[in-house]
């Protein structure tokens, strides 16, 4: 029997949530590829059960400068010590080790940039941490041959800067997750925001939204930087009975979440570049599953939006102006028949299997 070729997925999460990563492996598991996926284990990590073969590192830092040279190091030793025919990278966070094993071993790398990862708004205000990861980026992005990223935008910035070319992998989901409808009569309705909880996403205004908004709760599902702030905002505030968090979820336990939505929030704060070009996974997840949307006017998620017609574009951050783009796309009836009838079509278009084709074609010469 013909050996299959290896290779080894690495990211620097605990794996539970990533749906990207997982589709992709999936993905790659399908075109016949032996897959190991490498990440961390947290204390509160919740097992996992993939089709794939999984190993989660145990690491003495959670956060900051000494946890990515811990996990850099310790995979390092991982990958060099492993055989594989493939690396693949996902993020800059985690290149560094990759990149090293590959010029050791001579083994090809493949680079997934899920974001413009320098101009995350986490680092926009730290000049000198951001320029640690922009050298490392500088000195092996240039030397990569196959990369991929998540839009457009941020593919032609890096082309432009590096001269390298990058492919666009968008973050949609299986078409077998199917459109469900969630119209409710005389209950309570819910504004959703799913992802990690970090600054920038327009969650803090959010909040302070409930204020002015009636017979509906806001939903912040996810974990993140900031979480034990905005738990503190919304005591403050007074807020308990209209915003809940769920903490991060599954990515099965959030697949049955999303479709009891009816408004998906994706609003990002014009913090930098990354956030200018965002175009997340929940803007796809909330289409998947039949849900209108409200987004930031940014503009790969605003062409998304205006190209098919699904939801409203919120052109303030302020609180009083998201109450009432809040209450604007919950309550026009008309609007979200549209809505709701165009998200139908949106999501026979906007299928992963469209996505990996683009994939496939970047694995396949190693098969």
């Amino acid at each position: 029997m013909k050996r299959k070729k290896q290779i080894i997925v690495s990211v620097t999460n605990d794996l539970v949530a990533d749906n990207r990563v997982h589709k992709v492996c999936t993905s790659l598991e399908e075109m016949g590829f032996g897959v190991l996926l490498v990440g961390r284990k947290l204390k509160n990590s919740q097992p996992i059960n993939r089709s794939y073969l999984t190993h989660r590192m145990r690491l003495c830092f959670t956060k900051g400068a000494f946890f990515y040279a811990e996990y850099n190091f310790r995979l390092l030793l991982f990958l060099l010590f492993r055989k594989t025919n493939v690396l693949l990278a996902n993020d800059l966070d985690a290149l560094t080790a990759n990149y090293l094993a590959s010029k050791i071993k001579r083994t090809p790398v493949v680079y997934d940039s899920h974001e413009y990862f320098t101009e995350v708004p986490e680092l926009i205000d730290r000049p000198r941490v951001k320029q640690i990861w922009e050298w490392l980026e500088k000195k092996m992005l240039p030397n990569l041959k196959l990369c991929y990223t998540v839009c457009d935008s941020i593919a032609a910035v890096y082309h432009e800067k590096y001269n390298v070319p990058f492919q666009v992998v968008r973050n949609i989901p299986l078409s077998k997750n199917t459109v469900q409808s969630n119209e409710k009569e005389d209950q309570q309705k819910i504004i959703l925001y799913q992802g990690a909880v970090n600054i920038g996403r327009g969650l803090e205004q959010a909040i302070k939204a409930m204020h002015f908004i009636e017979d509906a709760q806001l939903v912040i599902a996810g974990d993140g930087d900031i979480k034990v702030q905005l738990e503190e905002l919304v005591r403050t505030e007074k807020l308990q009975e209209k915003v809940l968090f769920t903490g991060r979820l599954s990515i099965e336990e959030l697949a049955k979440l999303t479709p009891t939505a009816d408004l998906g929030l994706s609003i990002e704060e014009d913090l930098g570049l990354n956030y200018r070009f965002a175009l997340p996974n929940k803007l796809f997840d909330y289409i998947r599953a039949g849900v209108p949307v409200l987004i930031s006017d940014l503009p790969e998620m605003k062409a998304i939006v205006e190209k098919y017609d699904i939801g409203a574009i919120s052109n303030s951050h302020d609180p009083k102006d998201l109450a009432n783009s809040f209450n604007k796309a919950l309550n026009n009836s008309i609007k979200r028949k549209t809505w709701k009838t165009n998200i139908v079509q949106a999501s026979k278009e906007l299928t992963w299997e469209n996505e990996e084709k683009v994939l496939k074609s970047i694995f396949a010469e190693f098969l």
